[in-house]
């Protein structure tokens, strides 16, 4: 409806100049917004103000050759004249809009036609988009930090797609250097352990029980004889054998958490392809990569971060780093126009240097984007809370999933923005009652489901999902033009998250909706002796039916028949 609105106003404004009430014809960049207080009108300008500069006129006096010319268009199209019930001036000369109930009976039929794309964008105009997120290193399972940032990372996977961007989902397996080989280690220790030798298990290896499971499972495969072996042969083994494993045990919790990539990238293949080798080379062909003290560094300075920083040791290794720039180089070779990296806080030192790297490669800096998801504080019924847990110093995934279940996991996840901490209650996550924000708005799609099934056994229609929107000039109730507007303002919610890069403005628009369906719901009914009346609502609560669940899609959440 914004939109139909500013299309008005610059029809209106075109008349004007041609009437001469105007001085030009040029229209700066108006906001159409909903006023916060609903006696001024459905809709308001700033048209007028804005204007004010270029036409060498008082708002005021702007706004009344508007207003006269839609008048105007009122009289001329029937369109514009069953839309706007009046058209009001306001403060210094703000143009208020009040819309009659029929303008919005269209958009449930536009809901029922659209169906599953209903809110779809073209937005994006189909930009390469690639999302990276999760990347945990696999030397152990996900935790309850790496759920968030998958609920995020896969959610604005979802919704940038929505709206019109071509995505790749990716997940970047740190499968080489030197955490992999403390992992090999681990395991290894363990092993010697297991057979009886007197070890102290180092504090900088990875101290969980499921190390000592990897080890059992390889004394179960490998028998006795596994001790016979070289020792840094053993730990390449053991390491190999535990992040396969440890790998193998990620994809399924993401699996089972409702999130799968299109991509599962290896930043070892970057070194067997030469390609880590190959970006230095680059680099120092164009002086951006220098040696000092026996070391290779980057002039990461140069291109705003606070210092330079190192790509291959003294002892000629190389860092992170160094694979992170010819990781992100080729992101760009395979045609994205837009990275979107997402991380957890803790990485926010790291964003410069990337950045930088980004840049020497050739790019501009905003095609490089970086999420960064804020911790979780786990509680139970209000108090801070520690699960018991076996993998080390972490809470994991699959603990808050078993616990709680995909969906409240992944809601619970989404109802804050990411740069801002969470609490996460689980016994709040469990309950099943208007507290809970899951069930609040999941049980609105359940509820409208059992509606349209008593509407068919009643035969007041023939299918629960029928298509056409039946006598709508009959919803007349302030509670159900209210509905209308929310419905209405779904896709604008899409592209606000889109290009935000916000999945927590869809969980607020569907905490919207849902409340104002439960305030419908508790004071009119839809099923009611009057048929035609009947048939609106049923319209009405099927158009509310079919956004939360695409909404929910969207958020990686189901939308249950019953509950």
């Amino acid at each position: 409806m914004k939109h139909t609105i500013k299309r008005i106003v610059l029809d209106a404004a075109q008349k004007a100049y041609e009437n001469g009430a105007l001085l030009s014809d040029q229209v700066p960049e108006m906001e159409i917004e909903e006023p916060r207080h609903q006696s001024h009108g459905d809709f308001s300008t700033n048209f007028a103000m804005i204007s004010a500069a270029i036409q060498k006129m008082p708002p005021r006096k702007i706004a009344e050759s508007l207003i006269s010319s839609i008048e105007t268009l009122a009289e001329t199209s029937g369109e514009i004249g069953s839309l706007i019930e009046k058209v009001e001036i306001a403060g210094p000369g703000f143009i208020n809009f009040f819309l009659s109930n029929k303008a919005w009976y269209p958009v449930l039929d536009r809901i029922l036609e659209q169906d599953k794309r209903y809110g779809a964008s073209d937005m994006g105009k189909n930009e390469k988009v690639q999302v990276e997120f999760v990347s945990a290193n696999p030397t152990g399972p996900l935790h309850v930090g790496h759920g968030r940032g998958a609920a995020v990372g896969d959610s604005v996977g979802n919704i940038l797609s929505f709206a019109g961007f071509d995505v790749q989902k990716e997940f970047y397996i740190n499968d080489s250097g030197r955490q992999i080989r403390t992992l090999g280690t681990s395991v290894w220790i363990r092993l010697l352990q297991k057979a009886g030798k007197e070890i102290k298990f180092p504090e900088d290896c990875y101290q969980g029980d499921y190390i000592m499971d990897l080890a059992s499972e390889i004394h179960e495969k490998e028998g006795d004889r596994f001790f016979q072996k070289d020792e840094d042969e053993a730990i390449a083994h053991c390491a190999k054998f535990a992040a396969k494993k440890i790998l193998k045990g990620i994809k399924e919790d993401l699996s089972d958490f409702g999130v799968t990539f299109d991509q599962w990238f290896s930043e070892q293949s970057l070194y067997d392809a030469g390609r880590v080798q190959k970006a230095i080379d680059d680099f120092k062909s164009k002086d951006l990569i220098y040696e000092k003290d026996g070391a290779l560094w980057f002039r990461s300075q140069d291109f705003g971060d606070e210092k330079n920083r190192v790509v291959v040791r003294n002892n000629g290794l190389t860092t992170y780093f160094a694979s992170d720039i010819a990781y992100h180089m080729e992101k760009y070779e395979r045609g994205f126009d837009r990275v979107i990296d997402v991380w957890g806080a803790d990485h926010h030192g790291y964003i410069k240097r990337i950045d930088a790297s980004v840049v020497a490669s050739g790019r501009k800096s905003e095609h490089f984007e970086v999420i960064l998801v804020q911790l979780v504080n786990l509680l139970r019924r209000g108090k801070p809370f520690q699960m018991s847990k076996r993998a080390g110093d972490f809470v994991t995934l699959k603990n808050i999933v078993d616990e709680v279940g995909k969906d409240a996991a992944r809601f619970m996840f989404l109802s804050r923005s990411y740069d801002s901490g969470l609490d996460f209650d689980l016994e709040l996550a469990k309950q099943k009652n208007s507290n809970n924000p899951v069930y609040y708005v999941q049980y609105v799609h359940a509820r409208i489901t059992g509606i349209l099934l008593k509407a068919k056994q009643e035969n007041i229609i023939q299918d629960i999902d029928f298509n056409k929107g039946k006598n709508l000039y009959l919803l007349n109730a302030a509670e159900e033009t209210n509905l209308i507007k929310i419905l209405d303002a779904f896709k604008e919610n899409v592209e606000k998250s889109a290009q935000t890069l916000h999945p927590h403005v869809i969980f607020t628009y569907l905490m919207s909706l849902a409340s104002a369906f439960h305030s419908y719901y508790n004071k009119h009914k839809v099923i009611t002796d009057d048929k035609e009346l009947t048939l609106a609502r049923l319209s009405l609560v099927l158009g509310v039916k079919k956004v939360i669940r695409n909404a929910l899609t969207l958020l990686g959440v189901t939308a249950p028949e019953r509950m």
